[in-house]
């Protein structure tokens, strides 16, 4: 499985990197905080695989990083070999990017 960190993510974002970035979280979690991925919550991903790139870098993320952890490992089970986890999921952002985040 492949992993970005906070840091990487940023420098990524800052560049222009060509990537997707994916919030997996609920819509409670969402809507207290994100980093303006695009929302498809963790159960309605496998019935969504058409809105996931497989031309560009996808990067998945939740609150801590274990949710991702198991959608990149069912997307690898479809054929993506472009997905990454966000190590720390959205709480390692806060904490090393954005730390006026209130994540839940």
């Amino acid at each position: 499985m492949k992993l970005i960190s906070a840091q990487e993510l940023k420098s990524w974002m800052d560049s222009s990197e060509k990537f997707q970035l994916i919030d997996i979280r609920e819509d409670y979690e969402y809507q207290a905080c994100n980093i303006n991925g695009e929302h498809i919550p963790m159960g309605e991903i496998l019935s969504n695989l058409d809105k996931i790139s497989k031309d560009k870098k996808v990067v998945i993320h939740c609150r801590s990083g274990v949710r991702g952890e198991a959608v990149v490992r069912a997307l690898e089970e479809k054929g993506y070999t472009n997905v990454y986890n966000l190590e720390g999921g959205i709480c390692a952002w806060a904490e090393h990017i954005d730390a006026s985040l209130s994540v839940l």
